[in-house]
C-alpha cells in the first residue's frame, strides 16, 4: 500500500512555532508546536500507522490566514477549517463535541462525557481528548478539570493558559503565570 502524502508547514504564533500537517485538499491532519514535534509524529503513527509520508510545503493561505486571524483576535476565524483525522468512532465523536464548545467557555471532562450521553466514560473522554491530533482547531484546550483546574494539554499548560486567556476565559490563580521564554 503506497504511503498517503501529507504536506507540512510551520507558522509563527505568539506562543511558539506551530507545525501543521495537511493534505492536498488543505484539510488539517495534525497540528502541534515545534517543541512537541515527536508527540505529533507519534499521534500521526497512532492514527495512520506507517502509511503516510510528510513533505515540506508552503502553508497555503486557506490555512495560514484563519489561524493568523485567530491569534490577532478574530476567535471564530478557525471554526470553518476543514479537519480530517483517523480515529475510532468514539474518538471522532469526542472530537466533534470538542468543536461544539463555544469560544470563551470551558467544559469539564465529566460534562463532556455527559453531553455525549456517556456519563461513565469520563476517562475514555480524557484519553480521546489526549489523542486529538488537531489541537487548537479541535479545541481540547477548552476542557478542564471538574474543580476548574487546568489539566494536561499536549502543547503544555502554559499554552493552554494563554489560549484560554486569549479566548476570554478567566479561571482563578493562573493569570500572570504565562512564560514563553
Amino acid at each position: 500500500m503506497p504511503a498517503t502524502p501529507f504536506l507540512t508547514g510551520t507558522l509563527p504564533t505568539p506562543i511558539g512555532t506551530m507545525l501543521l500537517v495537511f493534505d492536498e485538499d488543505t484539510a488539517l491532519r495534525a497540528l502541534d508546536w515545534s517543541d512537541h514535534e515527536e508527540r505529533m509524529r507519534r499521534l500521526l503513527r497512532l492514527h495512520y500507522g506507517t502509511a503516510f509520508a510528510l513533505r515540506d510545503a508552503a502553508l497555503p493561505p486557506a490555512l495560514r490566514d484563519p489561524i493568523d486571524a485567530y491569534f490577532a483576535g478574530d476567535l471564530g476565524a478557525i471554526d470553518g477549517l476543514a479537519v480530517r483525522h483517523n480515529g475510532t468512532a468514539f474518538q471522532r465523536e469526542v472530537w466533534a463535541a470538542l468543536r461544539g464548545i463555544p469560544v470563551g467557555t470551558t467544559l469539564s471532562y465529566g460534562a463532556l462525557a455527559q453531553s455525549l450521553g456517556r456519563d461513565k466514560a469520563v476517562r475514555a473522554v480524557g484519553l480521546a481528548n489526549g489523542a486529538n491530533p488537531v489541537g487548537l482547531v479541535v479545541p481540547c484546550h477548552r476542557v478542564i478539570g471538574a474543580n476548574a483546574s487546568l489539566t494536561g494539554y499536549g502543547g503544555g499548560l502554559h499554552r493552554k493558559q494563554w489560549l484560554l486567556a486569549h479566548e476570554g476565559v478567566r479561571l482563578g490563580g493562573w493569570q500572570g503565570m504565562l512564560d514563553f521564554g
